[in-house]
């Protein structure tokens, strides 16, 4: 979760690493903070806030010149964000700087002991207990920093991602990673560390993914990597395919609207090179052999928040193409339940950064049972996909509103591409079907592109509702978790009551929570193909306005039936019904960006969100 920056080179660290933590502030909300060394002094500066207070502190007591820097931005586990729990933290004797990212399990133990001593806690924090761990190590032998903390990663428990710098050390940053995110960015006299690439993208393009258990020895010439133990570890070098641009505003007043708008794009480039021209299914990076796949008898797909909507939309894809039987389960719950799983089971993982430790957990419980893993990530080197048996990358390019958009469009695209090359090597689906479905795959970047001409009809029906306190979603079929879907992001942005509900529930219970006035969205399916269903929302929708509710509809063009029952209509292009939900999203991920910026929130950094969730 947190924002990690470590640099060491020819330039101001101070200026390198504060624009780095710029662009990963999406990771970290609640404080900031950088270390320097400069005439073998460590020196610090930390605020509670947003990264502008702790710029702020900087304009009034500038730090001195100097060629290796840390920095940090927060998202709080172990005590509550102010000034004192900032990272980074710094050794007793005042030579150490750790910052941290993730959770150390046994710090109660550890800061026991280091209390028992004589050491004195400065914070609450279960970071700083890593600080003074260092300094003891290096009290033994005090050129040796880099045995120190593998000495030192030796002990902890948990996840964590640590850079360390020591004032007797300016030619060195040290970084160590367990089951959390840490990258190096390879440049010319110069190197860097990192949580994202993002932090280093407008430096360089090379980088370099630490395993598991890795510790790296940052310098401004050379990089080195180990393992907890000091054996030379293999490390999996690759080139980021974007570049700074990407991550800008280009224009745009929010990340969260421009990346609404980059959507057909990131679907059309997840597409790319994937359908040939007979419309067979061409995915290289599925490195499961064909006996494999047709050997399975179950599937069963793990994640979480909006990958696991994503989710919840391939079963349908799956099912329907496949006739192999299709659970999606929460990540964060999978593992405890004691789920079935076999050799004949595929576990398909699904997370936007790669990195979702929930998800991470999951999958490796599924590896251990025998099942194979087959990730879907848009994190090139992460470490979801890194562990797994197969993995199709989306390519949305990077996504920096904490909200989840283009994201959660090209993660469906790698489902229904996933389960069509199901279809193709199992002999499911006729080779003509095939191509068919794949022809109409092909052609929704279009159609996404025309959803886009709905945004300022959508925003206009958002600000009608900038004082309504609650909001219900409902759909069938594939609407149902775009509903589901539709709810979160209003949830995330507008910090509103919104649920969402497969509408032939509405009746079972939540139909109590109706009252004049409140806005129910509608995602409506095409009567085209799936008339029955759509009779039947069509009764739902009465049962709402029975109630005096008020009703947002999302329709087919051509769908005149339910234009009556309708307050505000929303039309979308006429596809086929499995692929609604890459038409019917863009509306509702307008209406939450509008509705919360009406209520004058921070839209790409909503409250206690952060973007990739590197804790259980």
């Amino acid at each position: 979760m947190c924002g990690i920056v470590g640099y060491v080179g020819e330039k101001q660290a101070l200026e390198v690493v504060v624009a780095g933590l710029r662009r990963l502030e999406y990771r970290g909300y609640d404080s900031a903070g950088v270390a320097v060394i400069a005439d073998g002094e460590l020196q610090t500066r930390k605020r509670a806030g947003k990264l502008i207070n702790l710029e702020d502190l900087l304009g009034e007591d500038p730090l001195p010149q100097s060629t290796n820097g840390i920095g940090h931005t927060r998202w709080a586990t172990h005590g509550a964000p102010n000034d004192v729990n900032a990272h980074p933290h710094i050794s007793s004797d005042g030579r150490v700087a750790v910052i941290h990212n993730g959770i150390i399990e046994n710090f109660s133990e550890l800061r026991a002991e280091l209390e028992a001593t004589g050491i004195a806690m400065m914070s609450e924090t279960d970071s700083e207990v890593a600080a003074h761990l260092v300094a003891v190590e290096l009290a033994v032998d005090p050129d040796d920093l880099v045995g120190a903390v593998q000495r030192v990663c030796q002990r902890l428990t948990g996840a964590f991602t640590l850079v360390i710098s020591h004032a007797d050390h300016p030619d060195m940053v040290v970084g160590a990673r367990r089951n959390s995110p840490l990258v190096v960015g390879v440049g010319k006299g110069e190197n860097f560390l990192a949580s994202d690439v993002a932090a280093f993208i407008a430096h360089t393009r090379e980088a370099i993914e630490l395993g598991q258990d890795q510790i790296v020895i940052l310098r401004s010439e050379r990089v080195d990597v180990t393992d907890f133990y000091g054996n030379p570890a293999e490390v999996n070098p690759y080139t980021v395919t974007w570049d700074a641009s990407a991550a800008e505003k280009g224009g745009y007043d929010l990340f969260m609207l421009k990346e609404i708008a980059e959507q057909p794009k990131a679907v059309a480039d997840t597409l790319l090179g994937r359908v040939d021209g007979a419309g067979r299914l061409l995915l290289d990076s599925i490195t499961l052999s064909d006996e494999e796949l047709r050997s399975i008898d179950k599937i069963v797909i793990i994640a979480c928040g909006t990958a696991y909507h994503s989710g919840m939309i391939a079963k349908y894809a799956i099912e329907h193409w496949t006739r192999v039987p299709t659970e999606v389960e929460l990540a964060s719950e999978f593992r405890y339940r004691d789920p079935i799983l076999s050799p004949r089971t595929l576990v398909i993982a699904i997370s936007q950064s790669g990195e979702t430790m929930d998800t991470l957990m999951a999958m490796r419980h599924a590896r251990e049972q025998g099942s194979k893993v087959l990730a879907i990530c848009n994190t090139q080197g992460s470490t979801i996909p890194r562990e797994s048996d197969a993995a199709v990358y989306t390519h949305a390019g990077p996504e920096i509103a904490v909200a989840s958009t283009k994201a959660f469009l090209t993660q469906v695209v790698a489902c229904y591409l996933v389960a069509l090359y199901l279809a193709q090597v199992r002999g499911d689906r006729n080779p003509e079907e095939i191509r068919a479905i794949a022809d109409d795959l092909v052609n929704m970047p279009s159609k996404i592109d025309l959803m886009l001409d709905t945004t300022e009809g959508v925003r206009g029906i958002a600000r009608e509702f900038a004082n309504s306190t609650s909001v219900l979603f409902i759909g069938r079929h594939v609407g149902f978790p775009v509903a589901l879907e539709g709810a979160l992001k209003l949830k995330e942005l507008a910090y509103m009551h919104a649920e969402g509900f497969a509408a032939g529930e509405l009746k079972h219970g939540p139909i109590a929570l109706l009252e004049d006035g409140m806005p129910v969205v509608v995602i409506v399916p095409s009567p085209r193909g799936r008339d029955v269903i759509h009779e039947k929302i069509i009764s739902n929708i009465l049962e709402v306005r029975a109630r005096g509710a008020r009703t947002i509809v999302i329709a087919e063009e051509g769908d005149e039936i339910v234009t009556p029952y309708a307050d505000w209509i929303i039309r979308t292009p006429e596809c086929p019904s499995l692929f609604q939900p890459l038409l019917a999203t863009v509306p509702l991920q307008v209406f939450a960006c509008e509705l919360a910026t009406t209520k004058g929130h921070d839209v790409d950094q909503p409250r206690n969100l952060a973007k990739s969730v590197t804790v259980e």
